[in-house]
């Protein structure tokens, strides 16, 4: 069975289809998903929908792109829902340095708060990042994210920044880019981080893989990331599915 580990079904793209795109990842064999919620709207859907359906479980948190309008009301009400039963996470946070609408001060600022917060509730962290490896790495360092650890989600660095990151307790998400032809360093990182250490999510709807890129992605995709890393690997796709899902089970406390 599959664990799609990042996923927002509480996007807008999926109002109109909701149950059959759940429908078509349970006959994918997806056994469970995350949803991620990174703001307001999109935490309060992830937290209804991991409150409505027993395979489903919210990660809550504030995207950097939108760190300038979270507020400390709002850093309160990520503590008190981390006491959720079926709240495994804390994110996604980081820094994204592609979109200009947070300055990157804030953004670190409320990178920071985000990881002290995850230490206090004793929560995974769940990582964006996008044109920032460097401060990212530095402030995971400083910050002493290893006593929580978490994931670093949709990972495209290369392989010896992976490894920095497997360094500091975390585990490397592969998704849709690791299917796609060119996509050199995701096929790098697939093929050499060991397998205890590899998660696989869709980040749906976006990152779609091949043979569907363009369209809008879904649960049931993760699949196709999961028999492209066993094709990397050289091993089953039973294999990859089994140990992924089993290191996100451990991640997050699911039993």
């Amino acid at each position: 069975m599959l664990f799609d580990t990042h996923a927002h079904l509480n996007a807008d793209q999926y109002k109109e289809d909701l149950h059959e795109v759940m429908k078509r990842a349970k006959e994918a064999g997806v056994s469970n998903i995350v949803v991620v919620g990174f703001d307001t709207l999109t935490i309060n859907r992830a937290v209804e929908l991991a409150e409505a359906h027993d395979y489903i479980y919210a990660c809550v948190g504030w995207h950097p792109v939108d760190a300038i309008d979270m507020t400390d009301d709002d850093l309160k009400w990520i503590e008190e829902l981390a006491n959720h039963p079926k709240v495994v996470a804390i994110g996604e946070m980081g820094l994204d340095y592609h979109w200009d609408k947070s300055p990157h001060d804030i953004q670190k600022d409320v990178f920071r708060k985000q990881i002290r917060l995850a230490k206090k509730v004793k929560l995974p962290i769940v990582i964006h990042n996008r044109d920032a490896t460097a401060d990212i790495v530095e402030i995971l360092r400083e910050e002493g994210a290893a006593e929580v650890g978490g994931i670093m989600h949709c990972f495209s660095g290369s392989v010896e920044i992976a490894k920095e990151c497997l360094d500091m307790n975390f585990y490397i998400s592969l998704g849709g880019p690791v299917t796609f032809k060119n996509a050199k360093k995701p096929k790098e990182v697939a093929l050499e981080i060991p397998l205890d250490k590899l998660l696989i999510e869709t980040d749906c709807p976006y990152l779609t893989p091949h043979p569907y890129r363009g369209q809008r992605n879904e649960p049931s995709y993760v699949k196709l990331v999961a028999e492209q890393i066993a094709e990397i690997k050289g091993v089953t796709f039973e294999e990859i599915a089994r140990a992924t899902s089993d290191n996100a089970k451990k991640l997050f406390g699911i039993i």
